[in-house]
């Protein structure tokens, strides 16, 4: 079952980036050449994916996956570019690296929680640390009193409750 979702994921993945190549339809060596890389990559990544695979193949998730994506983390990306352009022609940026307290219950949620988190502009999350339940972000601009958050909606808005949702 992991071979098998994530030879779909990749190969969907591949089509998407190789769209419009030879005009609205890809070549036979291109369709080929995916397949192929595709099961190289299904191989080597089944054990990764582990037994949870299947929710990789679940047609709601991947629904709920394009809402978040040309949703929330879109209009979050949107947002921080404009805040760091602001920042570069101000110059008054606050650096520095924070501890954010997130709770998260297994690796996907953290996995994607720190991805949009430096997906965004401006922040990069170092590490996560799920003994800790928190993620050490490094954060262009630190607002006045926002040194230790409390929780994540400051760094991170509403991405944490959609890695909740995700990742289950």
């Amino acid at each position: 079952m992991a071979f098998i979702a994530a030879f779909i994921w990749c190969y969907i993945l591949w089509l998407g980036l190789t769209a419009g190549s030879s005009g609205l339809l890809w070549s036979s060596e291109e369709l080929i050449a995916g397949l192929v890389f595709s099961a190289v990559i299904a191989y080597t990544t089944k054990g990764v994916i582990g037994e949870k695979a299947g929710r990789f193949l679940n047609p709601i998730k991947w629904f709920e996956f394009i809402v978040y994506s040309i949703g929330p983390l879109f209009w979050g990306m949107v947002k921080a570019n404009f805040h760091v352009a602001w920042l570069v022609i101000t110059g008054k940026i606050r650096p520095g690296i924070v501890r954010v307290p997130v709770d998260l219950e297994n690796d996907a949620q953290y996995t994607i929680l720190s991805n949009s988190i430096t997906l965004t502009p401006g922040t990069l999350t170092i590490d996560a640390c799920p003994e800790e339940k928190a993620l050490y972000v490094h954060w262009i601009d630190i607002p006045e009193g926002l040194e230790k958050p409390e929780s994540s909606e400051p760094v991170a808005g509403s991405f944490e409750k959609w890695a909740r949702r995700l990742g289950r």
